[in-house]
């Protein structure tokens, strides 16, 4: 009776445990399939949790401009104390860093934590670096209080390297001697590679620099200079810098700089502007041009959102390594030197714009981005897109004579319009929970953000009105000084600004606003002038393409339509507010209509036959009364519709035909852009030479015109975008074989080579010349421009003369410039792209460019990193001319052979590489033939 009694109670504990075993293992697989209670330890997430929030650091930081002797690595070294609150109790402290080697405090930690006010705080159990997730990890024995603040210390070093992340180095030679700058970017995921930080845009603090270096430097960061002190460390004499505090703030626009720069400076209202490069650069006037815009810009924005600039002072540094083209740190805004430094002796006035324009954006910045930041990266649209706007305002109120504000339209509109009618683009606001890697982070830092953001928000303020849309964004920027916000917020702010203007809209500004934001893609308008009939589309290059991602708007627009019939522009905004409606007035008879008036409206616009038609007659008999970017428009439009399939080829290349009579500057620039989608199609076919002679039939009327202008070439033509046309004329005349100007510039090169020191081609026509000299050159003008290249001290010329290089037609000479990539010393890091690309838009360097690539491809990655390698556009750039069955499996056997190293920030790129391949092919077989017998048409006679 015993013993069974026994065997029974045991028979019953098992069944005991085994039910809570499966229990256990239920509610595991529960929590897995339902992500409810996320058991994935902090240390393995890549987001902070909201436990603690920074307030202020103390950073000291000691770069050496000399290498170590023991290692040969060039090093800096840091102590940093971050003062945080804790918000919700716990025993955990998780601070990013990247790449930082800790000196060991008590117990051998690699951090000490003290507590506010002389309380206790609690002591370290462990601390370790979790490298994939960039994490300091501290834990600790008891738990932090709710509501106590506490001092994290740490000291540290880290490898001043040349990799354009974080706190790095540059190096230029000026008079033969070597020279080295300590420079940083932190933006977007960096911070935490210069000293231990909360590393999120939402995470904003007040930073006080200290910088130790060499006596003969000077040293930089984004607050004023309020201290020097002479020091002496380790028998060695040095200065220490201190800046006041900077205001609350992200990371990401930390800046510390230590160089042996010169500067220039002003004031502008209670504002210090500084603008800071090389001596040489400085001495010879190569910052008066970025000094004197400063000032209006400045003046402009202030006046634009109705708020003072927030800071003492302004500095702008121009940088001989540099992976963006600039960025706005709060009070020290670093720029590559070409987007800075301008030359009168040698820069073109293309360069002028350009500076005039990166400094607006970057200026634009100080309010819209650093005033007021957006909570997380899945909308840095709200950034970058607001800045691409505005700076067209800003660089317009500085050079209002150069008509900058009608520019948009191509540098922007039309340049994303290519991407956003992929099925792989995206929207402007992706997922938070998407967007979590650095890869990931940097992946949103493309055309979509920025031009499409610039697109819909001058969309928006052309239908709110200017002062309407003014008086909004100063609420919202008032409301959220010092914070950080979700787009939701601005248009919040809007329609409170709608609201007290009575503005008649159909909708809320959210309900307008979403499907352009929150969907990608965008619409065609189709009008359907016999009958008044007007639809929408979602425009897609490839229509056979399906798009997977399903959107709550189903591909719908709330859409406004400016209009005008024969001339006549309608005063009242027309709204087409669902996939189809009628509009009785666009029902025209024998009167031809034109919608989307100067491009306003983020999408395209097609017509019936008939309304077509007329629009090419009245093109034809008098262009002029069509506005001048409506005629650009009308080019692009009829050009992607063809691509679309929505209208015959044919019918696109006649937007072509009244050229001849044409002299401005956007509809050539248009036409050019979309007949280089041809070029780069059917370029090694027999397309190719009667497509020149058409091309070159169209533009000889315009060579002549501007000979005319400029009195045989020997005067710059007056208005600015005469002169960008003029170098259109110069350029596309040679590129097609005009005998008179290939003569020209081949003379005007020669006459440079026989007096190196005497250069008398004009800066705006260099680039052309150089390319058409090049190309028709042999090694010795190779030569020559490479030696040119490698003295040239303007950064302006470098770019030219870089550019010129991949123009020639020896493919030895192309492949001995590819592999200069592979050299920092040959080629900066930072233009590595750019020479790749170029090489691979020349006709006899693309597949030199994509074996390369193929071949350097896992060197490249590893050794350039996300930081100072543009892989997206590489990527674009090599697979531009993909158009036939053997690229794209190229392309595919390419990606299956690094899927396992991946693609980092290109992986979007890759993506929309195949799927334009893919479309490539398609129209290359359905167009070549009606190609062919058009361009051979037209030029019979």
């Amino acid at each position: 009776m015993a013993k069974r009694c026994k065997v029974t109670w045991l028979c019953g504990l098992c069944v005991v445990l085994a039910l809570v075993s499966v229990a256990t293992i239920v509610t595991l697989w529960t929590i897995a399939l339902t992500g409810g209670g996320d058991v994935t330890a902090p240390w393995d997430r890549y987001r902070l949790p909201t436990d603690l929030v920074p307030e202020f650091y103390n950073i000291t930081l000691w770069p050496r401009l000399k290498p170590n002797p023991n290692s040969g690595l060039y090093i800096f070294t840091g102590r940093s104390t971050v003062q945080f609150e804790c918000l919700e109790s716990t025993d955990l402290i998780l601070i990013h860093s990247n790449k930082l080697n800790y000196t060991g405090m008590e117990d051998g930690h690699a951090v000490r934590l003290t507590a506010e006010g002389g309380e206790s705080a609690p002591s370290i159990k462990k601390t370790w670096q979790q490298s994939q997730m960039q994490y300091l990890v501290i834990q600790l024995r008891s738990r932090l209080t709710r509501g106590q603040k506490y001092q994290l210390h740490a000291e540290f070093t880290g490898e001043l390297a040349d990799d354009l992340a974080g706190f790095y180095r540059s190096e230029y030679e000026e008079d033969g001697v070597r020279k080295i700058i300590a420079t940083s970017q932190m933006h977007p995921t960096n911070a935490r590679k210069t000293f231990p930080c909360f590393d999120e845009p939402a995470m904003k603090a007040v930073f006080h620099i200290t910088l130790i270096h060499p006596p003969e430097t000077v040293a930089l960061s984004n607050g004023m200079e309020v201290d020097h002190e002479t020091v002496t460390i380790d028998g060695q004499t040095l200065l220490q810098t201190k800046f006041e505090a900077t205001e609350k703030m992200s990371t990401y626009l930390l800046a510390i700089i230590v160089s042996d720069y010169a500067h220039l400076n002003t004031t502008q209202g209670n504002t210090q502007i500084r603008i800071w490069a090389r001596r040489k650069a400085i001495d010879q006037g190569q910052g008066d041009y970025a000094l004197n815009v400063t000032g209006p810009v400045l003046d402009f924005f202030q006046s634009y959102y109705n708020i003072s600039y927030p800071l003492k002072k302004s500095d702008q540094i121009a940088l001989p390594d540099f992976y963006f083209g600039a960025m706005e740190n709060w009070g020290l805004v670093t720029y590559r030197e070409t987007n800075l430094l301008y030359d009168p002796e040698t820069s073109s006035n293309s360069n002028k714009e350009t500076t005039a324009t990166i400094i607006a954006h970057e200026l634009a910045h100080m309010w819209f981005g650093n005033l007021v930041t957006l909570r997380w990266w899945n909308e840095v649209w709200l950034n970058e897109g607001f800045a691409s706007y505005v700076s067209y305002l800003g660089a317009d109120h500085a050079e209002p004579e150069w008509h900058v504000k009608d520019l948009i339209v191509l540098d922007d509109v039309h340049k994303v319009f290519a991407v956003d009618a992929l099925a792989s683009s995206h929207p402007l606001t992706s997922k938070e929970e998407s967007i979590t890697l650095p890869e990931q982070i940097m992946e949103q830092f493309d055309t979509i953000s920025y031009s499409k953001g610039a697109a819909v928000l001058r969309m928006l303020s052309d239908f709110l009105s200017e002062s309407v849309f003014k008086q909004g964004l100063s609420s919202y920027l008032r409301h959220f000084s010092y914070g950080n916000t979700v787009g939701s917020d601005l248009w919040g702010h809007l329609q409170m600004a709608v609201k007290d203007n009575n503005v008649p809209l159909p909708h809320q500004v959210a309900a307008i606003m979403n499907p352009w934001v929150l969907q990608m893609g965008f619409p065609v308008v189709t009008i359907d002038t016999s009958t008044g009939k007007v639809s929408q589309n979602h425009f897609r290059l490839d229509p056979e393409k399906n798009v997977t991602v399903k959107s709550p708007y189903k591909y719908e627009w709330v859409i406004p339509v400016r209009w005008m019939k024969d001339g006549d522009v309608r005063e009242d905004l027309w709204w087409l507010t669902k996939k189809e409606d009628l509009n009785v007035d666009m029902r025209t008879g024998p009167s031809w209509v034109l919608a989307n008036i100067n491009v306003t409206g983020y999408y395209r616009v097609n017509y019936d036959l008939g309304n077509w038609e007329r629009l090419f007659s009245q093109l034809s008999a008098d262009h002029q009364v069509i506005p001048l970017i409506n005629r650009a428009q009308l080019v692009d439009d009829a050009f992607n519709l063809a691509r679309a399939q929505l209208m015959p080829t044919s019918l696109a290349l006649r937007t072509t035909s009244y050229l001849s009579q044409e002299t401005e500057y956007m509809p050539w620039q248009s036409a050019l852009n979309n007949l280089h989608y041809f070029e780069l199609m059917l370029d090694r076919t027999e397309v190719y030479q009667p497509m020149q002679n058409y091309i070159r039939k169209q533009v000889n009327p315009l060579f002549l015109h501007f000979r005319n202008l400029t009195s045989n070439w020997t005067k710059v033509p007056e208005k600015h975008t005469d002169q960008l046309n003029h170098v259109n004329a110069l350029r596309t005349s040679c590129r097609t074989g005009l005998r008179e100007c290939q003569e020209l510039t081949g003379m005007w090169f020669k006459e440079w080579m026989g007096s190196p020191e005497r250069n008398l081609i004009h800066p705006n026509l260099r680039s052309a010349v150089y390319c058409s000299a090049v190309a028709a050159g042999g090694e010795a003008e190779w030569n020559f421009t490479w030696s040119q290249f490698r003295e040239a001290s303007v950064a302006s010329e470098v770019s030219k003369l870089m550019s010129a290089l991949a123009c020639s037609n020896d493919t030895q000479l192309l492949d001995r410039y590819l592999r200069s990539t592979l050299n920092p010393a040959m080629i900066r890091k930072q233009d590595a792209t750019s020479v790749i690309t170029a090489v691979a838009g020349n006709r006899e360097g693309h597949g030199l460019a994509w074996d390369f690539v193929r071949e350097h491809w896992e060197y490249m990655f590893t050794e350039y990193g996300v930081g100072s390698f543009s892989f997206a556009s590489l990527i674009s750039g090599v697979t531009a001319r993909f158009s036939t069955p053997a690229d794209l499996q190229q392309l595919k056997d390419f990606v299956k052979e690094h899927e396992d190293l991946g693609f980092g920030s290109a992986a979007l790129a890759v993506n929309q590489s195949l799927e334009r391949t893919e479309a490539n092919i398609k129209w290359v077989e359905q167009n070549k033939q009606v190609v062919l017998h058009w361009f051979t048409s037209q030029t019979e006679n």
